[in-house]
């Protein structure tokens, strides 16, 4: 048998980025490599990823169950050629009948989607981890109400995927207040950064009890006027909930002064070899 698979929360950059660096430059460089190394701290390609993106919710969860979903470019303002990408992994409706049932015996509301399509939640990130689109990638949505109780809870529901060989990945950000970039938004995002790496590193019962609490964290309601990018979080957790917390990608001066931040949960085979 396989090492059980880890967990992540990522940052998933802005947009269509993998698509703009002759109009970014280096600016996503460092977000980049950390989302590329992730397969070396696998140590082996997964069955398939599940992606549960900041950019989906649903009244229930809802897992993608397409054998080859197509792409909602959820984004506005970005040139033409963003509109025209594709990220080409097929589906996975085996593995998405798994989720379902999972989630539904734990008592929490399930269903699926076959029609919906990967968003830049999903396919951004997945250009810089896989970029030849060679592993199934099927998406779950958060549930309206964005209660982060729940969200642990429907990462406790998930854990056993991670011994079938099926990589959890929560794809939010660790700041998100698109009105508060740059500069001014250096102290508040470092103050919820820092909060946020203590938390993580927490006995397991006081780290998630922490997540549930979130919104007594400092600045934590100008780093996430609404927490849509940071619920993510708690579905990796729940899904690791006994296992520690490894910082796998950190800036503190990204786009002019953002302290940003991405988790990995639970041992890597790749970092052992």
């Amino acid at each position: 048998m396989p090492p059980r698979l880890p967990t992540y929360f990522i940052s998933h950059g802005g947009g269509p980025w993998p698509w703009m660096k002759a109009e970014m430059g280096d600016t996503y460089a460092r977000l980049e490599a950390a989302l590329a190394d992730m397969p070396r701290q696998l140590g082996r390609k997964p069955a398939a990823v599940l992606m549960v993106s900041a950019h989906w919710e649903a009244p229930a969860f809802t897992v993608q169950a397409g054998a080859r979903p197509g792409m909602v470019y959820d984004y506005g303002g970005f040139p033409p050629h963003t509109y025209q990408v594709h990220y080409r992994s097929p589906g996975a409706p085996a593995i998405a009948a798994r989720v379902q049932a999972l989630v539904q015996a734990a008592g929490l509301p399930a269903a699926v989607d076959a029609e919906r399509g990967y968003d830049h939640g999903m396919f951004s990130p997945m250009q810089a981890i896989y970029p030849q689109a060679d592993v199934p990638v099927l998406q779950l949505s958060l549930r309206r109400g964005l209660d982060p109780a729940e969200h642990l809870a429907l990462g406790r529901a998930l854990a056993p995927l991670r011994d079938e060989d099926v990589l959890i990945v929560g794809s939010g950000l660790s700041y998100h207040n698109l009105r508060a970039f740059g500069p001014q938004a250096a102290a508040p995002s470092k103050a919820f950064d820092d909060w946020l790496g203590q938390a993580l590193a927490s006995a397991p019962a006081q780290r998630s009890q922490a997540l549930v609490d979130w919104e007594q964290a400092p600045a934590a309601r100008i780093a996430h006027p609404r927490e849509e990018h940071l619920i993510p979080l708690m579905v990796a957790v729940g899904a690791a909930e006994d296992e520690q917390a490894v910082r796998v990608y950190h800036e503190s001066d990204f786009v002019g002064g953002l302290s940003v931040s991405s988790y990995r949960f639970g041992a890597a085979a790749g970092d052992a070899a």
